[in-house]
């Protein structure tokens, strides 16, 4: 087997369709598996890729695994040489898997390759991170990487002055795409499964550079990500999600006075975002409707700040 696709999926049934059609309109020349495991849908799913999907190998678990267990046991499964771990509201255009695994065929020291990910609207998705620090984590929560997207010195995490024109080893690739090489997961090990959600991706990539493997973006393959939107209905639940891979994170790699420092940077940012949800809903620039939400998110995040336990390495 050359390549296998693991979609780990939960009450996602209309992304997923699109997914598996497009992997079903324009399969690779390259022998292929897909492999969906269902996090306990409460939805339609299990039944839609039953009916629908024969060719699909469903794993179905009785409980929410959370996004890097459900991989790891959807990884555990395949039988191919590369292995594509591709979000379930991702559409993958014809000919990507291909040109990322012939990539690899010709760059044997790349563990890990992303394709050029695109918008619905086919705008570009920016989907390459540098890796965390407090000064990048400071300037994101300042506004500082906003208001200088276009600086290296000011840009946070994220790396929106790349225009993602051209093949670049990079920290971090956005875990919604990437194919990464089975005997990379061998050397690096599958994905930490203390990690429920998020974080994944940064934490992999960093275990990957670690290891002597590269992580490379290459824009001559593409998808589409139709980002935010299977968690958009849950937005509190998955900000603590969110806030809490970033603690687990920072205390697996940098230890005692990396948390403190990030604790801090992060109170303060979730504070402000309070403040102004506040004002915002009093003076009505915003509606009260969304003025709530973003104070619900930022009062949970600030609740897990202060209050929550850092795991320790799974």
């Amino acid at each position: 087997m050359d390549i296998s696709v693991v979609i780990v999926a939960w009450n996602a049934k209309r992304y997923l369709e699109l997914c598996l059609d497009s992997l079903e309109a324009a399969p690779p020349r390259r022998s292929l598996e897909v492999i969906v495991v269902d996090n306990a849908s409460s939805d339609d799913t299990i039944e839609t890729i039953e009916t629908r999907y024969p060719w699909v190998k469903l794993i179905k678990s009785p409980e929410n695994l959370g996004f890097s267990r459900g991989n790891n046991v959807g990884i555990r499964q395949c039988q191919g040489r590369y292995i594509a771990l591709v979000n379930p509201d991702v559409q993958v255009l014809p000919g990507c898997l291909d040109a990322l695994a012939d990539f690899l065929d010709q760059n044997p020291k790349v563990g890990n390759v992303g394709p050029r990910v695109l918008n619905p609207d086919m705008t570009l998705q920016s989907t390459c991170r540098r890796f965390p620090t407090l000064w990048n984590n400071f300037c994101s929560a300042t506004g500082l990487a906003t208001k200088f997207k276009d600086s290296r010195f000011f840009a946070g995490e994220h790396m929106f002055y790349f225009q993602h024109d051209r093949t670049l080893a990079v920290d971090i690739l956005v875990g919604c795409f990437s194919m990464i090489r089975r005997e990379t997961f061998r050397t690096v090990g599958l994905l930490d499964e203390g990690l429920f959600m998020y974080g994944d991706d940064v934490d992999w990539c960093r275990r990957a550079w670690k290891a002597g493997w590269k992580v490379v973006f290459y824009p001559g393959a593409r998808a589409i990500h139709d980002r935010g939107k299977t968690t958009a209905p849950f937005p509190v639940r998955f900000a603590v999600a969110q806030q809490k891979s970033v603690l687990y994170y920072w205390s697996k790699h940098h230890g005692f006075f990396g948390v403190f420092g990030i604790r801090s940077i992060t109170l303060f940012h979730h504070l402000v975002r309070y403040m102004f949800a506040v004002l915002s809903g009093f003076r009505g620039s915003r509606g009260p409707a969304e003025s709530d939400v973003r104070k619900q998110v930022s009062a949970a995040c600030l609740r897990e700040v202060l209050l929550g336990n850092v795991p320790r390495k799974a």
